[in-house]
């Protein structure tokens, strides 16, 4: 018998033997409710205050009774709340409590669904950034990874809204769905544009008929990791050197040079209508920007110095972390 059940049968006959002292002292002496409630409680934990009154045979018959009866009952009751809180599970539930208390004080975070290859390799990459990041999962194997890594997790099916609510979706800035079925995908997408209709989506995709549905579900992006892995081996074999230039920028803080996005949300006052000639970036912090995107969601490949900034756009930029730092602080 589970650890938890045999606690709530203790409890049940607990009330039970409550409820036949009480309907025995009412009947037996006819007491009031109050009364008979009082030399019930009295009796079942033998504390020792006195009766309402001298007791008769068969009122002394059944205190006897239902103090046997008590004893009994205590007895069950001490070793199913002991070997509750022996159990480990008990413990892990406290934790998760305190976790999902955690988790829901979170803002501007990532919800990644599936810690399969994909999800695993999404959470390390958004670790190197120090983002906050929260794994949806219901593997019970693989939740035990997670929390030996002491990672923020939730247990359960991702397609659920109830689950998704738990990692507070309501305050995430982007999800990323990395379950092996593309219905799934689907789904996760659909519940997800639906509770947060700001945030960014991405969504893994097996084959292209998935493609069109998770766009139209609400996906800001897909990714199919075969046709990446397809295209990278081609273009090894096409392009080697230049391949192999391109993996050393790779987004990562261990690299001595990376590629990164600069968002421009609050742009200074001093730096409104100023173009990247103006701004200097290159003398002042050492990053090169190779990339702008607009206000508008336009791309940008090389800008040209007179190319302005403005609040909502964002710059691509080339150069070391302390430059990049560095150019952040200034923006």
């Amino acid at each position: 018998m589970a650890v938890r059940t045999k606690l709530y049968i203790s409890l049940i006959l607990i009330t039970i033997v409550l409820f036949i002292g009480v309907s025995g002292y009412t009947i037996i002496s006819n007491e009031s409710l109050i009364d008979s409630l009082y030399m019930t409680v009295i009796t079942m934990s033998t504390v020792g205050f006195g009766t309402l009154h001298e007791l008769n045979q068969t009122e002394k018959l059944f205190t006897i009774g239902l103090i046997v009866l008590s004893i009994g009952v205590y007895g069950y009751f001490v070793t199913a709340l002991t070997e509750y809180l022996a159990n480990d599970n008990f413990f892990q539930l406290l934790k998760y409590k305190k976790m999902q208390q955690k988790i829901q004080k979170l803002k501007n975070h990532t919800i990644v669904c599936g810690y399969g290859r994909n999800g695993r390799q999404a959470v390390v990459q958004l670790k190197k950034f120090n983002m906050p990041c929260i794994v949806i999962e219901k593997d019970k194997e693989i939740l035990e990874e997670l929390d030996k890594a002491n990672m923020l997790y939730v247990e359960g099916d991702a397609t659920e809204d109830k689950t998704l609510n738990e990692a507070a979706i309501k305050n995430a800035k982007s999800l990323i769905t990395a379950l092996p079925s593309d219905a799934d995908n689907l789904f996760v997408v659909l519940s997800a544009r639906q509770i947060n209709k700001e945030f960014t989506i991405i969504s893994r995709a097996s084959s292209e008929s998935s493609f069109k549905k998770l766009k139209i579900a609400g996906a800001t992006n897909i990714i199919m990791p075969d046709k990446i892995g397809g295209e990278h081996m081609a273009s090894l074999v096409v392009t080697p050197d230049l391949v192999e230039f391109v993996d050393k920028l790779k987004i990562s803080e261990e690299c001595d040079t990376n590629l990164e996005e600069i968002a421009i949300n609050d742009l200074p006052k001093e730096f409104l209508n100023k173009t990247l000639l103006d701004l200097d970036l290159r003398r002042k912090t050492g990053c090169n920007v190779i990339g702008f995107k607009t206000s508008k969601n336009e791309y940008i490949i090389n800008p040209e110095p007179t190319t302005s900034l403005d609040s909502g756009s964002n710059l691509i930029v080339l150069g070391r972390p302390n430059q990049i730092e560095k150019l952040r602080q200034m923006l």
